[in-house]
C-alpha cells in the first residue's frame, strides 16, 4: 500500500525579482513499512519537499497524495485533521513545550485529537517507556539531555499511531553517539510499528539507516538509489510494543 505519492511536485515562492523555485517537477512513491532518507546539501530543497509531504504547505503544481488524501483539495481545518491524524513530526531542535512536563508533551497529540486526559496520559506513559523515558514522565524539556529531549520528541510524533512519520535532521543537534542512539530507534520503530519514515539529513552516516535514497540537488531528484548498508538492528529494549 502506497502511504505517500508524489507525482510531478513542484514548489515556487514569490518575491523579489523573480520567483523561487525550490522544488522543480519532484517524483517518487513510499510504501507501507518503507525508511527512506532524503539527501542533498544545504538549500537543495529538501526541507521544503518535507513540508510538502508533512502537509505543511501546498505544493505549487503536480500532485501529491498523503494517505489517499490530497492535499491540495483539502481546507485547512481538513489538513490539520490530516496531519494530526497520519502524520508524525520531529524536527533537528526538539520543539518541546518548556512548561509541559515529559509525559504532557508526548500527551499533547491525543489531547488536541479530543482523547480524554487520562487515556492520554496512559498512552503518553507507554511511548515513553517504548523510547526509553519511562524515568523521567515528570521532568521538564530543560531536565533532560539533547539525546532524551529528542527520543521525548519521537514519542510525541507517534503517539497517536501515524502512518508517516517525518524527520527534519533529527540527529543534526546530537553528539555522535546520541544521533546513533536515534538512529537505532527510528530504525526500530520503523520495523516493528510499521511507520513509515521519510528523514531528511546531508549526513551520510545518517543515511545509512535507511532502505532506500533520495539524492536531491537545486530542487531536482538527482537519483534513487538502495541503501548499500543494511539498516542499524539497535536495541530493541527501548521498544516493548504493548499494542
Amino acid at each position: 500500500m502506497s502511504v505517500l505519492i508524489v507525482e510531478e511536485v513542484r514548489k515556487t515562492y514569490a518575491g523579489g525579482e523573480s520567483p523561487v523555485e525550490a522544488v522543480r517537477g519532484v517524483s517518487f512513491t513510499l510504501a507501507a513499512g518503507d525508511f527512506v532518507a532524503l539527501m542533498g546539501p544545504s538549500g537543495c530543497g529538501k526541507s521544503t519537499l518535507l513540508h510538502l509531504c508533512g502537509a505543511m504547505d501546498r505544493p505549487s503544481a503536480g500532485t501529491l497524495t498523503i494517505a489517499n488524501a490530497a492535499p491540495a483539495s483539502l481546507s485547512d481545518d481538513e489538513l490539520t485533521k490530516l496531519r494530526r491524524e497520519k502524520i508524525g513530526f520531529v524536527f533537528q531542535f526538539f520543539n518541546l513545550l518548556p512548561t509541559l512536563t515529559v509525559q504532557e508533551n508526548i500527551a499533547l497529540p491525543l489531547l488536541l485529537a479530543g482523547k480524554p486526559a487520562s487515556e492520554s496520559d496512559k498512552w503518553a506513559a507507554v511511548m515513553a517507556d517504548r523510547v526509553g523515558l519511562s524515568h523521567r514522565l515528570n521532568h521538564y524539556p530543560q531536565q533532560l539531555s539533547g539525546g532524551e529531549m529528542q527520543r521525548a520528541a519521537i514519542a510525541r510524533a507517534i503517539v497517536h499511531s501515524p502512518v508517516l512519520l517525518i524527520a527534519d535532521e533529527p540527529t543534526g543537534s546530537l553528539d555522535s553517539d546520541n544521533g546513533t542512539k536515534i538512529l537505532h530507534l527510528l530504525a526500530n520503530l520503523n520495523r516493528e510499528l510499521r511507520v513509515t519514515v521519510l528523514l531528511a539529513t546531508h549526513d551520510q552516516k545518517t543515511s545509512d539507516s535507511a532502505q532506500r535514497i533520495i539524492r536531491m540537488r537545486d530542487g531536482l531528484i538527482e537519483s534513487i538509489e538502495e541503501s548499500s548498508t543494511k539498516p542499524h538492528e539497535g536495541s530493541r529494549s527501548f521498544i516493548s510494543l504493548p499494542l
